[in-house]
């Protein structure tokens, strides 16, 4: 059986891979069986058994975790299938639907126009995207990014869209008629198309289309070279099949979407060792200024002084022992997603499901599995 399955899973890897990402896939492979760093190996095998069970007992397709520690990866492996149906073994090169990850990616974008002093965060969208049309109050780019300008989430199966969108602006037409859901920096409202409108904010402030500023301002300095949007129709090497739950609870193949309406809210593909790079970006000076990162990190309030437990394309939070917790979830169809971690320690834990709506939970147990080995490491003499 054993052979059986190596058998599939080369005559898979012929068959759908290039042989340069077969090569790379293969070394990836084999870099999840080798020991952990001296230190982590015994937690590495208590978060294996979390994840090992979790997968029983929720019953999704696969799943792919990876871990590190001050930027060190201590730990990047597969579990059960990318492909049910071929019975295609899950890699850590595996490409999922990231889903609102990419919130965060589009996020670091801004940044960038900001460092340049391309981008005024505080001026009306409308000098960077004239042909969006002027609400009751003006909108800004910092309001878009922490989901405090008012702009309206999806509206009914909107996140079922099939039909291709050929740019950004055109996207925005599936609600920049609608009205405000309230005034601009009075409520929280998490927003997938506030994030869209932010893209077509960062194609104003670039002068260059979203896609290509997000490939040569994010991607290719931080060596994502795995990470893609979400086209439907081109093979893309190593994607993962989607899957979703039927009413009756079955696992079942995920229905035919687009994603070309959402790529800054939910549109890129990547690995979960792509977005682990991405993390490990914002633990350093290397590619954001401090200022930079404390404009991402940063709790937004709204008008009336409320946290909204949100920064700038990031969730804020706090551990019961008050540590930092940065992360941003995501669910798409046919993906969950989860990236976390903790800046102190520099503990950073991201897990890719390529199943929709699936509980995550055992992320956040598997970062505080080495949360806590981090700070025993730090205190010994």
């Amino acid at each position: 059986m054993k052979r059986y399955a190596q058998s599939l899973l080369v005559v898979w890897a012929t068959l759908v891979l290039p042989q340069a990402a077969l090569a790379q896939s293969a070394d990836t492979a084999t870099a999840a069986l080798v020991p952990a760093p001296l230190g982590y190996a015994t937690v590495v095998e208590e978060a294996r058994r979390l994840v090992i069970a979790d997968q029983a007992e929720r019953g999704y397709p696969g799943i792919a975790i990876a871990v590190s520690v001050d930027g060190e990866t201590v730990w990047s492996e597969g579990f059960g299938f990318a492909n049910l149906e071929q019975r295609v073994p899950m890699w850590p090169s595996v490409k999922f639907r990231v889903g609102s990850i990419s919130k965060s990616m589009t996020a670091a974008a801004v940044a960038t126009l900001v460092e340049a002093e391309r981008l005024d965060l505080d001026a009306p969208i409308q000098r960077y995207v004239q042909s969006f049309p002027a609400k009751t109050q003006p909108v800004t780019a910092r309001q878009l990014g922490g989901h405090l300008a008012g702009i309206r989430h999806y509206k009914g199966d909107e996140n079922l869209i099939d039909e291709q969108y050929d740019t950004v602006s055109e996207a925005l037409t599936i609600f920049s008629a609608d009205p405000l859901e309230h005034p601009p920096g009075s409520k929280f409202l998490y927003t997938s198309h506030g994030f869209n409108l932010l893209s077509a904010v960062v194609e104003g402030a670039a002068g260059e289309d979203f896609l290509t500023y997000m490939r040569e301002a994010v991607f290719r300095p931080l060596g994502m070279g795995e990470t893609v949007a979400d086209h439907v129709t081109p093979i893309i090497a190593g994607r993962t099949s989607y899957y979703v739950r039927d009413d009756e609870g079955r696992v079942v193949n995920a229905p035919w979407v687009n994603n070309s309406y959402k790529w800054a809210g939910g549109g890129f593909l990547s690995t979960t060792e792509d977005v682990l790079r991405f993390a490990n970006a914002h633990l350093g000076d290397d590619y954001l200024s401090r200022d930079s990162r404390r404009l991402l990190f940063t709790e937004q309030h709204t008008t009336a002084g409320e946290g909204v437990g949100y920064g700038l394309g990031w969730f804020v939070a706090t551990d019961d022992a008050g540590r930092r917790l940065l992360s941003h979830a995501g669910g798409s169809i046919g993906g969950t997603s989860l990236m976390i971690m903790q800046p102190e320690t520099g503990v950073v834990v991201v897990g890719l499901i390529n199943l929709s709506g699936a509980e995550n939970g055992v992320v956040r147990d598997v970062l505080r599995l080495f949360v806590d080995a981090a700070d025993m490491t730090t205190s010994e003499p």
